[in-house]
């Protein structure tokens, strides 16, 4: 059985790390150089960087701070945010990023995968889905969370893997800030129309919503949070004993 990563992520704006609900309501956290340090330090897994206004800005990722970032963390790091075209994605692994998470890029223009793809190998190619409920379907959103695409979320997911996307992140907007569990019934639905890992996002509100993911979705492969990270409601070494306590693989 693979073991399960944990994946603090780190939702930055204006050089903050910022956290709200729904994706709405931003409220400051603190300093991402400061936090990368810390979960580098404390048993996270791995970490994920999204600059969340670039792409609803229209401008490329703030590097400076990437950089900075990128040389205090020891564990891969994945970064995302107005990733547009493959020299963004070369700049950004340039960096220091060890992956690159794509969104609304890939709305725009489907083909951006698989020319990274090409270019830098399926392993370097994440796929963030921003997914939200609209009349009954999921529906993929880009530009964080602010513009609804009308794309049908399941049949998109698959597309892009075909095209090289070497694993999802599946951020449901229903649910993120919630912390009233993550989005199950969609994670599945994810995770049965892909062979790629998956990545859960959106709802965790205890250590327990990790148990809970893992046993109702054996082969889910990690699970992201924020707030409950940022703010030490759950530290992650206590989660990981959770975790082995419960039968659950863990680094």
């Amino acid at each position: 059985m693979i073991t399960k990563r944990i994946i603090p992520c780190l939702d930055v704006k204006n050089g903050r790390v910022v956290k709200g609900t729904n994706f709405k309501n931003l409220n400051d956290v603190s300093s991402p150089v400061e936090l990368a340090k810390y979960y580098s330090e404390c048993g996270a897994d791995e970490l994920v960087f999204y600059d969340i206004t670039a792409s609803y800005e229209g401008r490329q990722l703030f590097t400076d701070i990437l950089k900075e970032v990128a040389s205090q963390i020891f564990i891969p790091l994945t970064v995302g945010g107005g990733i547009n075209t493959v020299e963004d994605f070369d700049r950004v692994l340039k960096c220091g990023a060890d992956k690159v998470s794509v969104n609304s890029g890939a709305v725009k223009n489907p083909e951006l995968i698989s020319q990274a793809a090409r270019l830098y190998g399926n392993q370097c190619v994440v796929l963030s889905a921003d997914i939200k409920r609209v009349d009954g379907q999921f529906r993929i959103f880009a530009k964080g969370g602010r513009e609804d695409t009308g794309i049908e979320a399941i049949g998109w997911i698959k597309r892009c893997v075909e095209m090289g996307a070497g694993e999802v992140v599946v951020n449901s907007i229903d649910t993120d800030g919630v912390k009233k569990g993550f989005d199950i019934e969609m994670l599945k639905a994810v995770r049965e129309a892909v062979n790629v890992p998956v990545i859960a996002s959106g709802g965790a509100g205890s250590a327990e919503d990790f148990v809970t993911l893992f046993k109702e979705i054996p082969d889910i492969d990690a699970g992201l949070a924020a707030s409950i990270f940022h703010f030490s409601e759950v530290l992650i070494p206590d989660l990981k004993v959770l975790m082995k306590e419960n039968n659950i693989n863990v680094r």
